[in-house]
């Protein structure tokens, strides 16, 4: 899915360059699925990243998972229906009342389809997350524990208390928020489709929808993030210790990641103003705590400490790259000044393409290939993969450089016809994009291949382990 949601956004781009002519009824079809497709795989990915490790420490049901994952596939299913059978193109974000305001280019019904596609998603990712806090609980006592605010100002810290549970709790009490004001949103919309004489308060909507969408969206790193506190030190041989300030990092983030939406509605000069100012505050330091103390961890982890740098480790310090550069942008547009110049053009997917594509998931393939290197009888580090990894750092880094660049010289985001001069931006950016899919084909091969030659003999329960 990584990759044919890749293949859609080289559609995009080699549209945008002149390269290809694709429609923009079209266009914005295939801009509507990629987000829509991106942005869910991404969380799905990522929430497997999570249960895979924090089933070591608390009981998880393993029906509620395939539940969330069976939900998951009937909302993709609506959701392309309505895309490409429906002619629905109002973005990811359904924002209202875009959905049932498509001046004839789509049917009501198809608007519909969408939101229930998305419903669907969020029911499935709010019962793994009541899941997960069911389980954390009969561990832990309650989840304040479990995120260990009672070290916070004192007391001997049980060392053995998991970085993992820490995370998952943080992200299980934040999403699970954000999920169900996205829920309450798309029932409030999908009730004004059917009935238009009900109309929801817009400003009220749309503060539901973006606390959703960042929320949605943040998680996934923090989320595959476990990867890193799980796997980095089995590569580097050494212990990474719990300690107070990571604590502090952790409880102060959970916060801060559900107060810093508001930096999304600078321009509503309707928003209370106590609100715009916290949003603009947070935007500063919000990614500052967990990624400081995560990235400060992993290099000080791997520091001199002779290890063999195979395609996980690889993968895991790209990461931790991919998520430090990516957010300087963000914090940059977070900038009121800047956010009215800027937060319309190219260089906002130029901030979130960064880190995801460098950062979330590179986290998730690490898990990947630490599995099928350890189902395989002598591990593996082949020339094939370290050639992938190259092709996919640096077309990645190129790919979302283009972006940047873009939004430099104020080329518009959501444009599915740019001027003559800004096609050659485009162009480079499809040149990265193909550079990237390569790259992605090969880890796909060397995955499901090493999954596929082990899978008979796999002991779970070493991997796990």
């Amino acid at each position: 899915v990584f990759v044919l949601m890749m293949l859609l956004g080289l559609g995009m781009r080699l549209a945008q360059g002149t390269w290809i002519d694709i429609s923009p009824d079209l266009f914005y079809m295939i801009m509507t699925a990629h987000g829509a497709g991106m942005v869910g795989v991404t969380a799905l990915a990522s929430s497997a990243v999570m249960w895979f490790f924090l089933r070591k420490y608390v009981r998880l049901s393993t029906a509620i998972f395939a539940t969330n994952y069976v939900l998951f596939l009937i909302g993709a299913v609506l959701i392309l229906g309505a895309v490409f059978y429906g002619g629905y193109a109002g973005a990811w974000t359904f924002l209202y009342p875009l959905p049932v305001e498509s001046q004839g280019t789509w049917s009501t019904a198809s608007a519909i389809t969408f939101m229930l596609g998305y419903l669907s998603i969020g029911v499935g990712f709010l019962l793994f997350y009541l899941d997960t806090m069911r389980a954390v609980i009969r561990v832990y006592g309650n989840l304040g524990r479990a995120l260990g605010l009672q070290w916070l100002f004192g007391g001997e810290i049980d060392m053995s208390h998991p970085k993992t549970v820490v995370a998952s709790t943080m992200v299980m009490i934040t999403n699970s928020i954000g999920t169900l004001a996205g829920a309450i949103a798309l029932v409030m919309s999908i009730i004004n489709a059917y009935n238009p004489a009900w109309v929801p308060d817009a400003l009220i909507i749309k503060n539901f929808i973006y606390l959703f969408g960042h929320m949605f969206i943040n998680a996934t790193i923090y989320m595959a993030v476990i990867a890193v506190y799980e796997l980095l030190p089995r590569y580097s041989g050494r212990y990474w210790s719990i300690s107070r300030p990571f604590l502090w990092a952790w409880a102060i983030s959970t916060v801060m990641v559900l107060t810093v939406y508001p930096h999304h509605m600078l321009m509503d000069y309707v928003m209370p103003h106590w609100m715009l100012v916290m949003g603009q505050i947070v935007s500063y330091t919000s990614g500052i705590p967990v990624f400081v103390i995560t990235a400060y961890g992993a290099l000080t982890n791997v520091h001199r400490s002779g290890m063999r740098w195979r395609m996980p480790a690889r993968l895991l310090l790209l990461s931790m790259f991919g998520w430090s550069a990516g957010i300087v942008p963000a914090i940059i547009d977070g900038t009121i000044r800047v956010n009215e110049v800027m937060h319309n053009t190219m260089w906002v997917p130029g901030h979130f393409h960064f880190y995801i594509l460098l950062g979330v998931l590179p986290m998730c393939f690490a898990l990947m290939f630490h599995v099928i290197n350890s189902l395989a009888s002598e591990p593996q580090n082949r020339l094939s993969r370290r050639l992938a990894f190259g092709a996919y750092l640096f077309g990645g880094l190129a790919f979302v450089m283009m972006f940047l660049a873009e939004g430099r010289v104020s080329v518009p985001r959501r444009y599915a016809v740019h001027l003559p001069e800004w096609v050659s931006y485009d162009q480079w950016a499809s040149v990265a994009a193909v550079v990237v899919i390569v790259a992605m084909l090969v880890f796909t091969v060397q995955i499901i291949g090493g999954l596929l030659k082990s899978g008979d003999d796999a002991n779970t329960a070493h991997i796990a382990g």
